[in-house]
Parts: C-alpha cells; sequence; structure tokens
C-alpha cells in the first residue's frame, strides 16, 4: 500500500467500526488517557442522511451482558444511561429433552448472583446501548469519521490510515472492531483458523401473557439450543438454533405456523406467545485470528475471534479484550511508553489469547457434545450437568468465569478506573 503523503489529522488511536466492541473501547481510552488524548472512530453508518441529526442503530437484538461487563459500564459512565431498560437475569434453568418429551426435567440451575445483590447478568437492548455510547462519546471530545478505512501503512512511529473518502490521517495504534470479516484483519495478512457449525441462530422478540421473574431458560434439543432470555416487561428475547437449511424454511413459514413451532419449544407456562419483531437468521461458526496483533494494529472483538452463542459468551469475550486493551494502553502511556509499541501489544495479546481460546473450545466442545442424539451420549451429559448441580464450589468457579471476574481479570471488569 502506498503511503500517503502528509497525514491531515493525527490522533492517539484510531478505532475501526463504531459498534458495540468499538464505542466501548472509545469511552474506555478517554478515560485511561485523560481529556488531551486524539480519539476517533472511523464507520460509514456515522454518516447521517440529509436533513437527519444523527443515526439511530437499527440493531434490534438484545444481547446478555455479564456482571463484568456491567460493571465496565458502570466505570465508564454508560450504565446510568441505560439502566432503566436493562432487565436483571435472576435465575437460570438449564434442561436436555427432546423435542417431543412430555416433560423436561431440570438439570442445572443458577441463583444469579455473582455477589449479594448483584445479577449474574443483565440483557440490554443493542440499539439503546449502542444509541447512548454514541451519544455519549460525542460528548467525550471522541471524533466519529463517517467513512470507512480503506487502507493502511504502519511505520517505526506511527501509522497511516487512508480513508474511504480520500482523506489521510496518522496514529499512534490503529484498533480493529469492525467485525468478524474484518477488513484490517485481511491488510495485515493475519490468518484464522474456523469452521462453520452449518447452524443458524434465529433471533426475535416474543411477547407472552405472564411474567417472567427474570428466570432465562435454555432447552438443549437435538437440533440444537433454544434460549429464552428476559425483557423488560412481559417479553423475552428468543436465540433459537437449527440447522442452517431447516433454520430458513422456519422463517419462510406463514407467521402463525412459525408462532406453534415456536410454542413447541417456548412451552406455555408463561401463556399466549405473540411474535414482536421481525426473526431474523444468523450462521453460526467458530473462527480465531492467529494472532491478535501486527504492528501498530490490534484486534478486538469479532476481528479476534467468533464463537457459539451456546454459553452467551460473544460479546462478553469482545468486551474483555476491551477492558485488558485499554488498560495496557494506559499503563504504557503513563510510563511515558509508545501506546502502539511490540511491548504493549504484545502484552494484550498474551493477556487474551490464552482465555479467548479456553473459552472458544468450550462452547465448541458443548455444541458438539449437546448435538449428539445417541441416548448413551444423552446419559453421560445429563449425570455431568448433574455433578455440577450438586457441587455449589463448581458452580460458583463457573458462575464467576463466565461472568468475567475471576481470576486476574482487568480492572475495569472489576469495577475499578483505570
Amino acid at each position: 500500500m502506498p503511503q500517503a503523503e502528509q497525514p491531515i489529522a493525527r490522533y492517539d488511536a484510531v478505532i475501526a467500526g463504531g459498534g458495540l466492541a468499538g464505542l466501548t473501547l472509545a469511552l474506555a481510552l478517554r478515560q485511561g488517557l485523560g481529556e488531551g488524548a486524539r480519539l476517533a472512530i472511523a464507520d460509514p453508518s456515522f454518516a447521517a442522511p440529509p436533513g437527519v441529526d444523527k443515526v439511530a442503530s437499527t440493531d434490534m437484538r438484545a444481547s446478555a451482558f455479564a456482571a463484568g461487563a456491567r460493571r465496565l459500564f458502570e466505570t465508564l459512565g454508560i450504565w446510568e444511561r441505560v439502566s432503566a431498560v436493562a432487565e436483571p437475569i435472576l435465575a437460570m434453568e438449564i434442561t436436555d429433552s427432546k423435542l417431543g418429551d412430555a416433560a423436561r426435567p431440570v438439570f442445572l440451575t443458577f441463583d444469579g448472583d455473582v455477589a449479594p445483590g448483584e445479577p449474574f447478568a443483565h440483557m440490554l437492548p443493542n440499539a439503546a446501548l449502542q444509541d447512548a455510547m454514541s451519544a455519549l462519546a460525542g460528548e467525550r471530545g471522541i471524533e466519529l469519521l463517517p467513512a470507512a478505512i480503506a487502507g493502511y501503512e504502519a511505520g517505526p512511529a506511527n501509522v497511516t490510515i487512508r480513508l474511504s473518502n480520500g482523506e489521510a490521517i496518522g496514529a499512534a495504534l490503529l484498533c480493529a472492531c469492525d467485525g468478524g470479516r474484518s477488513k484490517l484483519r485481511a491488510l495485515a495478512g493475519i490468518g484464522v483458523v474456523g469452521w462453520s457449525y452449518h447452524q443458524s441462530a434465529i433471533v426475535m422478540t416474543v411477547g407472552h401473557e405472564r411474567p417472567h421473574g427474570g428466570k432465562a431458560i435454555e432447552h438443549f434439543l437435538p437440533a440444537g439450543p433454544f434460549a429464552m432470555l428476559p425483557l423488560s416487561g412481559n417479553r423475552c428475547s428468543i436465540v433459537w438454533t437449527e440447522p442452517t437449511e431447516a433454520a430458513q424454511r422456519l422463517l419462510e413459514l406463514p407467521r402463525v405456523l412459525l408462532l406453534d413451532e415456536l410454542e413447541q419449544r417456548f412451552g406455555l407456562e408463561l401463556g399466549a406467545l405473540t411474535i414482536l419483531d421481525e426473526p431474523k437468521a444468523f450462521p453460526l461458526g467458530f473462527q480465531m485470528a492467529r494472532q491478535f496483533i501486527s504492528d501498530r494494529l490490534a484486534l478486538v472483538g469479532d476481528a479476534a475471534h467468533t464463537i457459539h452463542p451456546i454459553a452467551g459468551q460473544g460479546i462478553n469475550m469482545g468486551l474483555r479484550d476491551v477492558a485488558a486493551l485499554a488498560e495496557a494502553i494506559t499503563d504504557a502511556a503513563r510510563l511515558g511508553l509508545d501506546i502502539g509499541g511490540p511491548d504493549v501489544l504484545e502484552r494484550y495479546q498474551r493477556w487474551r489469547r490464552f482465555d479467548t481460546l479456553t473459552m472458544g473450545a468450550a462452547t465448541d466442545v458443548l455444541n458438539r457434545l449437546f448435538a449428539q442424539r445417541a441416548d448413551v451420549v444423552r446419559l453421560v451429559r445429563d449425570v455431568g450437568l448433574g455433578v455440577v448441580e450438586r457441587l455449589p464450589g463448581l458452580k460458583n468457579f463457573f458462575i464467576r468465569d463466565a461472568a468475567g471476574i475471576a481470576g486476574a481479570s482487568p480492572r475495569l471488569l472489576r469495577g475499578e478506573t483505570l
């Protein structure tokens, strides 16, 4: 890639991608580096149509944010802006059954608290969270550049970035938060290891007659997990896994027949169901970048890894990346070091790769294990779930690890400022 003649603006860090990971990283760096740091997020979605002041998120999904993520949001001043629409997950039940079984025995339960009065997780609408963070980023002087990154060249002291609008800018560090099909990862020549599960997750919001009581339920069915996640009011977010071809057939059904299929899996404990939005399907797969860093480049979130949603850890793994990278950058800046230097980036990579690989492998094994339909395999996994249920110490370890607060977690995930 040719070197641009002269960058027109110089930043401390530029972030590619204005999704949840990119916005959170920008806000974390603002706290860690202070008001004097110049930060920017580049994303073409920031371009508002004529006559529109700002672009609102169109992401109708909701996500489960673990306790560590909520602590991060509180520390960065995000939580106070979205807490009114957050729904705590107060309990969780896990079942393993066939679709036609008359009963679905519960093999594993979680009471939902990682500490007294602190729920294991909260459900939040993605759009509300993203809009709140976009507004907060603007208020805190983070520049929102309405352009994609077309290319970059890393030099010994900075990285020169070419934007899709023809402009060139410079930065000490470029952060790729541009998703599973990351263009920056490809430009850096970083390979990936991965495979398709030949499954898709059908996502929708449903209404029901009776309150859910803050309880999340995950039914492990032969076709894949069916998760019911509580939202505010008498509503739930559904994440329904099926083989990809079956998922497409389900979405093509008339709404009344799709509702019938939904009721077979959801049950009628909460009364009559109503589909409240347009169901969509998302292909599922495993992908891990061979390395998380390159010269003056850090991969964050889906650009570095995508995993199966079986444990609800996808977005939370990305936020762990954010917390670790922001801490490594902040510590380096306070020592007067180059925030885009190899030692800083290598610290980030060491911190995140093992945890990411471990979680990715765990979700892969779980998905493959629960996809086995043989009765003997079902018996073995149900015994395993029962053992965890009867060992409070082991169950508490799993809860804290999934919540992102076990071990040497970054400061933001512990609720501490940078």
